[in-house]
């Protein structure tokens, strides 16, 4: 009679184990989200580098050029979408970015297409998808 007892609370046990650590893991995603959208709405970019899976930067590291572009631009405003799961560990985020060139006060928008993977060794969200392309005028 006790093992019937036992099971249930077992399983209740285990369920509320998983479920704290993706409330975790989603928490961990809120926040990180925030600061990274605090991040480029202060038009720092390169503290933006630090988001970006290190695997990521390695394969395609930023260019000195594309770092003196982000220099000659600020950010109007960033509005995300919430995030959309796509897979287990990863979600999409599409922002819409407000972009003004220092140099001529012309602003265009820029739809930012996020791929963030979490990575449960780190405990932590990396972007996959690298900055923003402030070159590319969406609107």
């Amino acid at each position: 009679m006790r093992r019937w007892i036992l099971l249930p609370l077992l399983a209740l046990l285990v369920f509320a184990g998983a479920a704290d650590a993706r409330s975790k893991r989603d928490k961990t995603l809120d926040s990180t989200l925030e600061e990274y959208a605090a991040t480029l709405r202060w038009g720092n970019f390169e503290a933006g580098i630090a988001y970006i899976d290190p695997d990521v930067l390695k394969e395609r590291p930023i260019a000195s050029i594309d770092i003196e572009r982000y220099r000659q631009v600020r950010v109007s405003y960033y509005h995300p979408q919430p995030p959309v799961p796509v897979g287990k560990e990863e979600v999409r985020v599409i922002a819409e970015i407000g972009i003004i060139n220092e140099h001529s006060q012309s602003e265009r928008v820029v739809i930012d297409r996020q791929l963030w993977r979490w990575d449960a060794k780190a405990k932590r969200w990396w972007l996959m998808s690298g900055l923003p392309d402030i070159t590319r005028k969406d609107r």
